[in-house]
Parts: C-alpha cells; structure tokens; sequence
C-alpha cells in the first residue's frame, strides 16, 4: 500500500505529531465502538484526513478523551478524537465501505488467497457487513453512501473495458474523495468551504490514484496484473507532471478553504503530499530513461535481483505499510499489500494500524546514521535557521507552522 499520508515522528513535531496520532486512533476506536473489532482492519492513514479536516474547520466539533493502554501503542494511554464525533464517524463510513468494494474486487478476480473458495466465501461475507455498516454510519452524519459504492462498483467497469486515458481511469477516485471531503464542511457547520474542498478531494483523489499506480507497477508487471499507467503508455516523466499538477491544485483549492485551525491540514496536506510525491519517483535517476514499468530488464524479469530501489536500499524517510484513497486494486482504499520494505525507518503495518514511531532513529544504511541528533533530524537538515520555535523535535522549525520556508 502506498498511502500519500504518512507522517512519522521525525516527518511531524511533537505537538502535530499527537494530533495526528488522536486521529488515527479515533478513526481506529470509532470504527470499534460502532461496529466491533473486525472493523478496525479498514483503518488506514488517508482515511482519517476526513477527521482532520473537520476538526481543522470547527475543532469544537471533535471532542477528544483519555483513551486506556493499547498493545498498538505500546500498552500506552494516548488522548484520542472520540468515537461519537462526526468527523471520525464519516471517516469510518468511508473506510468501510471502500474497503467492502475492494474486498469484492479481490473475490471476483481470485486474488491470491481469494482464489480459494472458503476463503473467498469469507471475506465476502466480510465485505457485505462492511458495506452495510458503512452505509448505516454514513446516513447517521448525513452523507449518502450511494457516492462511495458507485464510484467502487465504475473503476472495475472503466478498466475492463479498455481504450481509457488516465483522467478517465482517475475519475472515479476523484468523484469519491471529493464527495467525502466536501461533506466534511457540512459536518463542521462551514458550507462555503464546500466546493473548495470538493476541489481538494479531487485533486488529492487523483494523487492517491497515480502514486498507488506508480508505487505497484513493478508487481504488476511481474504478475501481468493491470496497471493504469501501464495500459494507458503513460511515461513516469508523464506521470510526474500529472502529481505535479494534482498537487498545485491541491495547494490551491487549500488556499480557499477558511479553517480555524490549519497547522495540522497544511503538514499533511502540502508537506507530506509532496513527500510522497518525490518518493514514489524516487527510484528513476532522472526521468528520462526506461521507466519502471517499462520492463528494461525483460518480460520475465522486469528488474534486477535487488529490485528498484538502488543498492543502499529506499530513500531514508519512507515509511512503510500504510493506506489510501481509491486505486486500481488492493486492501483499504488501494494498493496491494501492507508489508513494509525492509530498512525501512518507520515499519508500519496498515492492518493493525502499528505505528513504531522512530524518533531520530536512522537505519544502519543511512549516512546519517551516528550522527548528533540534528543531523539526524530531517526537519532540522531542512530548516533555514531563520526563526526559533519551540516545537518538540530537535529544536527543529520546518515541521511547524511558523514561517519556515
């Protein structure tokens, strides 16, 4: 799974850091309270943007509470976004009934251990009280889940039938995303930040669409397995243009959005997405060669033994595991699996929604592994030393809203 956000301790100061971990625990224990322990297997990363969005517009609307010891935590009490607050409510609809869609897609298709009769029998029945719980979340805040499952039931449609272009392919996504963020204004009491925010979604939706195509291009070579970008010939440089795009208009439609609290939206919204972007393309040096997904090494061997990443392993600040928006297959809302790469920082697994915050640590492949705890720190490597804020991580600044280019 890809996921487009992602944040760790150092990607987040201390402070950003806790609000985004009460999100995630709040989607997790929302999805609990209302539906049972099954359920929280649709927690992902993006998903609980819908949270924080509403809380950034209205944060009255998103009352916190102590939450006791939990094992994925560390046996560690955290304050936490309550279960009743709409914001986590929507958040857990969305999750459900995406995740219900996918899980089909997975059983129609014998994906895997889906292949296998009583386990896809199971997880059938899976996704048909996922889609019914999410429906009957949804009603309860005020959004119709008609949206969600049109746009899940459309993508499979879109793709089988071939001779599609890339808006085409990512429309879907982004009529789903942009219906959820949307709602998130209605939730928060702050209806002229509804179209803004439908913007929002649409360009993110089509981000979390082409970085997820990206990020599983190479198994889908190697399975024969279909990729949008594969099957429209789009080129990686092609394709780093369109996230360009997606992510100016994103900032954009941002810029418009009137949020009473918007520290935490902007970090995860424009730092991180960029982030992200950059990752995914991290492992073309230089955009003008083969591609990743144009297999340079053979129909049978589409990369070299060590894969694509280059020797001293991925870039130093991706994490693994994690969720997302929509896409061309896969668990949640995309991709196709949540084991982390290993060397990987930050080990994530989006299932359980272990989150192993790493502070400063730096892996034995890093160059700055070793090194004094600012050199350590990203957002320290990356600050410009002209302001002084007090944010928790490193004496760092770029990871606050305080100016910082």
């Amino acid at each position: 799974m890809f996921g487009v956000v992602r944040p760790c301790r150092h990607g987040l100061c201390g402070t950003l850091f806790k609000d985004w971990m009460a999100h995630l625990c709040g989607l997790c224990l929302a999805l609990r309270a209302e539906h049972g322990q099954a359920a929280r297997l649709a927690t992902n990363y993006d998903g609980l943007l819908v949270s924080v969005l509403v809380e950034a517009q209205a944060p009255d609307r998103s009352p916190r509470r102590e939450a006791g010891p939990c094992a994925l935590r560390g046996m560690k009490g955290a304050e936490v976004v309550a279960a009743r607050a709409e914001g986590a409510r929507l958040a857990a609809a969305a999750s459900l009934l995406l995740a219900a869609g996918k899980a089909r897609d997975h059983v129609a298709d014998g994906d895997g251990p889906y292949g296998r009769r009583l386990v896809a029998a199971a997880a059938g029945r899976m996704a048909g009280r996922w889609d019914a719980a999410g429906g009957r979340t949804g009603a309860a805040v005020g959004f119709d889940p008609a949206v969600l499952r049109d746009a899940v039931a459309r993508q499979p449609l879109l793709e089988a039938a071939g001779g599609r272009t890339l808006p085409e392919l990512t429309e879907p996504t982004e009529t789903a995303v942009a219906a959820v963020f949307a709602h998130t204004a209605v939730l928060a009491g702050r209806p002229g930040n509804a179209a803004a925010l439908a913007e929002a979604g649409r360009s993110f939706g089509r981000l979390a669409h082409l970085l997820d195509a990206v990020e599983d291009a190479p198994a889908d070579l190697a399975a024969g397995a279909y990729n949008p970008l594969v099957a429209t010939g789009t080129a990686p440089a092609e394709a780093r243009r369109r996230c360009d795009d997606a992510l100016h208009g994103l900032r954009l439609a941002l810029a418009d959005v009137e949020l009473a609290e918007p520290r935490l939206v902007r970090a995860l919204l424009d730092r991180e997405v960029r982030r992200s972007v950059d990752r995914a393309f991290a492992a073309h040096s230089g955009q003008g060669g083969p591609g990743r997904w144009e297999r340079p090494y053979g129909p049978q061997q589409p990369y070299p033994p060590q894969g694509p990443y280059p020797p001293q392993g991925p870039p130093p600040s991706h994490p693994g595991g994690g969720g997302g928006w929509g896409g061309h297959g896969g668990d949640g809302f995309h991709g196709k699996g949540g084991t982390p790469r290993p060397g990987f920082p930050l080990p994530c697994l989006a299932g359980g929604v272990v989150c192993v915050t790493c502070g400063v640590y730096q892996p034995e492949w890093s160059e700055h592994r070793g090194a004094d705890c600012a050199d350590r720190c990203w957002c320290t490597r990356h600050c410009d030393g002209s302001c002084d804020c007090d944010c928790d991580c490193c004496d760092c600044c770029s990871c606050c809203d305080c100016g910082c280019s």
